[in-house]
């Protein structure tokens, strides 16, 4: 079985992907009476139709190794994940080869910090590595199919070097 390293996710790593959403330097405005730091636009929400939509999403842990079965990727909307608890949660994704998925990578978050998937992206499904496993998720809303999945010939093994 091929193995994948979880890596630390980077702005700079992620961003062929999506985007890191974070509260890393200054703020780009202090507002609320001068009591809170607004870190402004920080995601590309991409939508062919239909809307945005927040939903929530109460996803079970995983635990380490893991096994990497499937890959999906949503053609007409970007899709935000914000965590709703003080872990970070594992982040798989593939670049595009001609349709398909190729080589996965694995990021961790840090606690604090929540992700964009770009419209498009090949990636995992929702992963946390810890309890409880509750997400703020922003993506399209609309008809018509916005899923497609990938799964993989062999499974690949997710795991922390």
């Amino acid at each position: 079985m091929k193995t994948i390293n979880i890596q630390p996710i980077s702005a700079e790593a992620f961003a062929p992907f999506g985007d890191l959403l974070d509260c890393h330097g200054a703020p780009d405005k202090i507002i609320n009476q001068g009591l809170c730091g607004r870190y402004h636009d920080r995601a590309t929400l991409d939508f062919n139709a239909g809307r945005a939509g927040l939903s929530l999403f109460n996803a079970e842990p995983r635990a380490l190794p893991m096994p990497l079965l499937m890959v999906e990727r949503h053609p007409d909307g970007s899709q935000a994940f914000i965590p709703m608890s003080d872990h970070g949660f594992l982040v798989i994704v593939a670049p595009d080869c001609d349709g398909a998925p190729g080589l996965p990578l694995a990021f961790e978050t840090e606690p604090g910090q929540a992700i964009n998937f770009h419209r498009g992206s090949w990636h995992g499904v929702l992963t946390p590595l810890h309890a409880p496993g509750l997400f703020a998720v922003v993506d399209r809303i609309g008809d018509g199919a916005n899923l497609e999945e990938h799964w993989f010939d062999a499974p690949y093994q997710v795991i922390r070097p």
